[in-house]
């Protein structure tokens, strides 16, 4: 029973004279195949029907990284550093994430992901980490060296996390590309991972669904850099093709 996994994808402007293309970075792609599972890039549909027609085929999704997140979706006003926007991938992976929650279908944000899963539930984001927080980590240094791979800071896992079990550790380095994060934590959603400057580096679900959200990239580091990341991913596909078994058996 091979699980059917739903990446979000983002909009593309490659050139100003060329329409716009969907698409996201092979390393998602990846990684869901390495752990047993069959990837399905979702276009970031406007239209509900075409949009719930992907999903109802789906046994789990992946929200993937990406820009900013609209604050007028978590009731703030924009920050002078607000990134760029793309206000139908907005929609359309709202739409995807609450459809996942209420269904109990498992849902698995990467950076952006992690993001939006806490937004879709009701919680809130810092716009911009230097500005509101003023850390001394900076938390796209990653990007910022151009190396997916560049294991910036480290990440301590609460011990009782479910991530802390798919990994085997409660403590590890890992890669940092993102100026936004989580602010007020979403009602049903708890923090097991920080940054050592308290950044909220993983949420999880408070009950038994899986719901996880990491604000780092395992997917360019679960290859070489480092495999215990596969662990997360192969929980993730596990727990779809329970919820693919349980479909079929319907």
């Amino acid at each position: 029973m091979t699980p059917l996994i739903g990446i979000s994808c983002g909009t593309f402007h490659d050139r100003d004279w060329c329409p716009p293309s969907y698409g996201h970075r092979k390393t998602y792609v990846d990684a869901v195949l390495r752990a047993g599972g069959v990837p399905l890039l979702i276009p970031p549909l406007l239209d509900a029907t075409a949009l719930r027609t992907i999903y109802d085929r789906l046994d789990g999704l992946l929200l993937a990284g990406g820009g900013d997140i609209s604050p007028n979706h978590y009731g703030d006003q924009p920050h002078e550093r607000l990134g760029v926007i793309d206000l139908p991938r907005d929609m359309a992976e709202l739409r995807l994430a609450r459809w996942a929650t209420a269904d109990h279908k498992p849902l698995l944000g990467i950076c952006r992901g992690v993001q939006l899963i806490n937004v879709a539930l009701g919680g809130s984001l810092y716009q911009d980490i230097p500005s509101q927080i003023g850390s001394t980590i900076d938390h796209n240094e990653s990007y910022a060296r151009e190396d997916w791979t560049f294991l910036a800071h480290t990440m301590t896992i609460a011990p009782d996390a479910r991530l802390a079990c798919f990994l085997g550790t409660t403590d590890l380095m890992i890669n940092s590309l993102h100026h936004q994060a989580v602010r007020r934590v979403a009602p049903g959603l708890r923090a097991v991972a920080w940054a050592p400057d308290g950044v909220i580096e993983a949420l999880e679900s408070e009950d038994t669904r899986f719901i996880v959200g990491v604000q780092c990239h395992p997917e360019a580091l679960q290859a070489e850099t480092d495999p215990r990341w596969q662990g997360l991913f192969a929980a993730f596909v596990e727990s779809c093709r329970d919820m693919h078994r349980q479909s079929r058996a319907a």
